[in-house]
């Protein structure tokens, strides 16, 4: 019986914890200044959410499309876009999911977060790619926006971002890469035209495995291609590092900290 309890207590709490980790991503964007909207694009034969955000600026700005990670748009993810607007940038986010499975409109739809990875790792990558075209579009026809346009992407979005940088041509300025794998086929960075940023956690031995045939693909066809790797941090540490109630010397806090002030400076020398 006492056993049964504990395994009831033990679930409960894992339930809990599970449905209230994002509560400080959904609390910094009911209390952001910014202005939020959303937008809807058709693409891949459906309708396409995508969440923008502005900031507080007199001039125009760069515009930053944020890939989500493999849960889709979550609450983090919207967060981490204001964010971006907080530091002068124009941020979109497309939901990636939205339409692509019957009834679930947008990632927020979605049951568990379990069943929204299912339908990223069903996603076409074609389909992807012409997402992303999209965006990319819409990101240009912003007026707000300054022309320039950069990508950044986390996990699978961080692998996105690496992949749109092989065919978005000399249209992006950067594509910043978070623990997120480069292409397989070594031939297709030869359509790399932008600079590839990589921020990768030094704990992250199935991603980081990968980096040294980037490297080599990349310098095989004269790209730019610089990366850290934070040591002790873990895969999505920028969102593991980003509550505010974890301990300071959290290697992933400590990655994220770096990692932010490395990527603000990138997109503010664009």
């Amino acid at each position: 019986m006492l056993m049964k309890s504990l395994f009831t207590f033990l679930l409960l709490f894992v339930f809990s914890f599970s449905g209230t980790a994002q509560e400080y991503a959904v609390e910094q964007l009911e209390n952001s200044p910014r202005h939020h909207e959303w937008v809807t694009l058709e693409s891949s034969g459906r309708t396409m959410h995508n969440f923008v955000a502005y900031p507080e600026r007199e001039d125009k700005a760069p515009v930053i499309i944020v890939i989500h990670e493999n849960r889709g748009l979550n609450d983090w993810a919207r967060s981490f876009t204001d964010q971006l607007a907080g530091k002068g940038f124009i941020a979109i986010a497309p939901d990636l999911i939205s339409n692509t499975v019957e009834g679930f409109k947008k990632t927020a739809d979605f049951p568990t977060s379990d069943e929204a990875r299912s339908a990223i790792y069903n996603l076409n990558p074609e389909n992807v790619r012409a997402d992303l075209q999209a965006v990319l579009e819409y990101a240009e026809s912003i007026e707000a926006g300054n022309g320039q346009v950069a990508v950044v992407g986390f996990c699978w979005g961080g692998s996105q971002s690496f992949r749109f940088a092989t065919n978005a041509g000399d249209k992006i300025e950067a594509a910043l890469v978070f623990y997120g794998t480069g292409p397989a086929d070594s031939e297709e960075y030869a359509g790399i035209r932008a600079p590839v940023y990589g921020f990768y956690g030094g704990s992250d031995s199935r991603v980081n495995s990968t980096i040294e045939a980037s490297e080599e693909a990349m310098e095989e066809y004269g790209k730019v291609y610089e990366y850290e790797i934070y040591e002790g941090a873990g895969h999505a540490f920028m969102r593991r590092g980003d509550n505010p109630e974890a301990p300071a010397d959290n290697p992933n806090v400590i990655a994220r900290n770096k990692s932010w002030k490395r990527l603000v400076k990138i997109l503010n020398n664009l």
